[in-house]
């Protein structure tokens, strides 16, 4: 990877989500040498992809450098690399550019889309996490429209203007709420000669109602704002097969759709090597202790999504949120000091919950602070300002309250660009060639 040696010990901080760049902060003004490994040069704000997905903003308005944070910093590379394996015995990683050895590890690769072992539907599906693929979500979305105006038979307009969205958790309650607001608002002033009653938004959970992480009262509010905004909702509902044109569900239900949008789970992105005993075998998390250090190894640590740290108050381990990643990089900073030197009184981790939210389109949002239950206008609000401020750089929250002031005031989404097609049957972006 071509990092100069050392005198000092070498961190490798492997992934640049909301962790990562929270500890390569803290960790500045220590006697290391940092080095933060990432597939992509950028750090993506995932909380907004479903808006880049529905051309409510632009793609860069949520991403940042991670190479800004090497600016008048000493000590602190970046390399660009797909992490393939870690061999903890030798303390080597292994990438798609070449070795690296490390003292300390510390993991944060988030996770992935979770198709629960159904390979049909992984083919097929629509997924979310990324930005290239909430841009492949966007053209294909707008590609249905294009290719509705041209078609005659009226059954084909209806498949390809039927949108199935599985999973009821935030991001399919937010993405249900702007698709259906781009039929109310967009569709008309760009497709006046489409019908907007062949377009449905079908929002699909395998639960009893939506929102299964938030309170009944939340879940209650966004399903009234959703069935106000012409979402049909269809809970204790689960997809078994999907063959890119029909999706069938375990109690018999049938949608004919070229879009189905998978937002049902996620399961750890973590990296080979580590011992089998180190991960948790459904999630694929590593069990970490109340340090955050992966079970077996004092060396090695994992934060945020892909870290399992099970206590009396999270059995099941920590909310695969963005607060979690944060609060346990702080600590593991506050505790890197003491690590150096070989101490072990370290601080144990103890989440503080900051509360959850969702939005579900113009006005209507539903937020659960501490014992506070919020819906509507001031739950939209709250969302729109805790979002704001956790995007990282100056300039892209600028750029995001912007766009959200012009669609706002015009009723309007102006990122309707197909910048690149994507093809159904392939599963990729075209390429020039094919265009």
């Amino acid at each position: 990877m071509n990092v100069p040696k050392s005198d000092l010990p070498r961190v490798v901080v492997i992934g640049g989500g909301f962790a990562g760049l929270t500890l390569v902060k803290r960790l500045r003004k220590l006697p290391i040498q940092l080095v933060m490994i990432n597939k992509h040069n950028y750090h993506a704000f995932q909380p907004l992809l479903y808006q880049i997905s529905t051309s409510g903003i632009e793609s860069d308005s949520i991403a940042y450098p991670l190479r800004m944070f090497i600016k008048k910093q000493q000590n602190f590379y970046f390399r660009m690399a797909d992490v393939k394996e870690v061999d903890p015995e030798t303390k080597i990683i292994k990438s798609d550019i070449g070795n690296l050895s490390y003292d300390y590890l510390i993991i944060n690769t988030g996770t992935k889309t979770n198709y629960f072992g159904n390979k049909e539907i992984k083919k097929h599906a629509m997924p979310m996490k990324t930005i290239p693929q909430a841009l492949n979500l966007r053209s294909l979305i707008l590609q249905n429209f294009e290719r509705s105006t041209v078609e005659v038979d009226e059954e084909t307009k209806k498949f390809l203007l039927n949108f199935v969205i599985v999973g009821a958790g935030p991001t399919g309650v937010e993405l249900a709420g702007a698709i259906a607001e781009f039929k109310k608002s967009v569709l008309p002033l760009d497709y006046p000669d489409l019908d907007p009653s062949l377009m449905k938004i079908n929002l699909l959970e395998g639960g009893d109602r939506v929102l299964p992480p938030m309170s009944e009262h939340a879940s209650k509010k966004s399903t009234k704002f959703l069935k106000e905004l012409g979402v049909e909702i269809h809970t204790s509902t689960i997809v078994t097969e999907y063959d890119g044109k029909l999706a069938k569900t375990k109690d018999g239900k049938e949608f004919a759709t070229r879009t189905l949008i998978w937002s049902a789970g996620v399961i750890a992105n973590n990296i080979k090597g580590l011992p089998e005993e180190c991960t948790e075998p459904r999630s694929k998390r590593y069990f970490v202790n109340e340090f955050n250090q992966i079970k077996g190894y004092k060396n090695v640590f994992a934060l945020g999504d892909v870290a399992l740290m099970v206590s009396e108050d999270y059995p099941r381990g920590h909310p695969q949120v963005a607060q979690p990643a944060i609060q346990q990089a702080n600590n593991l900073a506050k505790n890197f000091p003491k690590i150096l030197k070989g101490t072990h009184n370290l601080k144990s981790f103890t989440y503080k919950d900051k509360g959850s939210m969702a939005t579900i389109g113009r006005n209507k949002a539903v937020a659960d602070i501490n014992k506070l239950k919020f819906g509507g206008f001031i739950a939209w609000l709250i969302w729109m300002f805790v979002h704001l401020i956790s995007l990282v750089g100056f300039k892209n929250r600028m750029v995001i309250l912007i766009s959200w002031i012009y669609n706002y005031t015009n009723y309007n989404k102006g990122a309707r660009l197909i910048i690149r097609r994507f093809s159904v049957t392939k599963r990729r972006v075209r390429t020039n060639a094919e265009l």
